[in-house]
């Protein structure tokens, strides 16, 4: 079989070509394509700490489209849907230290979190404080025995945004941890699947899914979700959202709290079914009591192409959603400035 067509020049250097792209029409960012490190080219304050997140490619824009300006310092760019190694969680490290600790935003994979820590102790040795945040967000998965635990999906947006606005407010490392850890404790994330995705170069999908069938609770590389259902013959948007809503409520209760809502796009959906979807959402929130602060609808998280959807929440405070508010200037996300 051949490989499925991609807007690629050739797919061994996808992650590459990818950085150079960005590097082209973002000359504010610091683009290092021999370690796949993506930083702020402009110069930090001295004390400031310094942000850095990563993991495997496939995801865009997360994370290498949230450097710059109220969000994360610097990015380490892993090969597709596979862990960067410790020596580039170190370079990305170096890249965002100025003095004042660095906070690492890891999402709860096996490969991450190993290589992260390897390259904490690392950062260590060259007098770098280290603090670690674990994004564990998706309440999709009830059985660990193929995972390391919940796996850390959309919920990662909230704690990238809320952690650069109170790092360039002027944090300590530990407070900007402790605040990372809290935002983690209210972030929930549930995804479902319409079509697979098929990495760069491959000739088969990452995982089968039968035309008219759905995946409900599937992570961000393809593994598999609670169960899976047909596609109802109408009111597909109605039924994922309370399915996703249903289950984020049934784990962090909503009634009586204002939320951050991100629906985010798997990589394969068109913005408007989106927004049928955020309609729905917003819906079933307001019908169990619940109110909406603040909403992004697009293509966050992703999956490479793969179609469906992920709904996002996180209960807010006042303090929060101060830091929501703040201004950022990323490839990604931008406003306020």
């Amino acid at each position: 079989m051949t490989a499925v067509a991609k807007l690629l020049d050739d797919p061994a250097d996808a992650v590459t070509d990818a950085l150079r792209g960005l590097a082209a029409v973002h000359p504010e960012l610091s683009v290092d394509l021999t370690q796949h490190v993506v930083s702020r080219g402009d110069e930090r304050r001295p004390g400031k700490v310094g942000l850095v997140s990563g993991g495997g490619s496939g995801h865009e824009p997360l994370h290498a489209g949230f450097v710059g300006l109220g969000m994360l310092d610097a990015a380490a760019c892993g090969a597709v849907f596979t862990s960067p190694v410790p020596d580039q969680v170190l370079a990305a490290t170096k890249a965002a230290s100025s003095g004042g600790g660095v906070v690492h935003i890891v999402k709860n994979y096996t490969g991450d979190v190993l290589n992260f820590q390897m390259a904490a102790e690392l950062a260590d040795d060259e007098d770098i404080e280290v603090e670690t945040v674990l994004v564990d967000d998706d309440v999709a998965v009830t059985d660990s025995l193929y995972t390391a635990g919940r796996r850390g999906t959309g919920g990662t947006l909230f704690v990238e945004k809320v952690l650069g606005a109170a790092a360039e407010k002027g944090l300590a490392v530990a407070e900007v941890a402790a605040l990372g850890r809290d935002v983690v404790s209210r972030s929930r994330s549930f995804g479902v699947a319409l079509s697979p995705c098929t990495t760069p170069g491959s000739d088969q999908p990452g995982f089968d899914l039968p035309a008219g069938e759905m995946e409900l609770g599937i992570g961000i590389h393809g593994e598999p979700g609670r169960r899976r259902v047909p596609v109802p013959a109408t009111g597909v948007a109605r039924e994922v959202a309370r399915t996703a809503v249903a289950a984020i409520d049934e784990d962090l209760p909503l009634a009586h709290q204002d939320l951050l809502v991100l629906v985010n796009g798997m990589g394969g959906t068109p913005l408007l079914e989106l927004q049928v979807l955020a309609a729905d959402v917003v819906a079933e929130l307001d019908a169990r009591g619940a109110r909406v602060a603040r909403a992004l609808v697009g293509n966050y998280v992703t999956s490479l192409e793969m179609a469906g959807a992920m709904v996002s929440v996180c209960t807010t405070t006042p303090e929060l959603l101060e830091l929501w508010d703040a201004p950022v200037r990323t490839p990604a996300l931008r406003w306020g400035v």
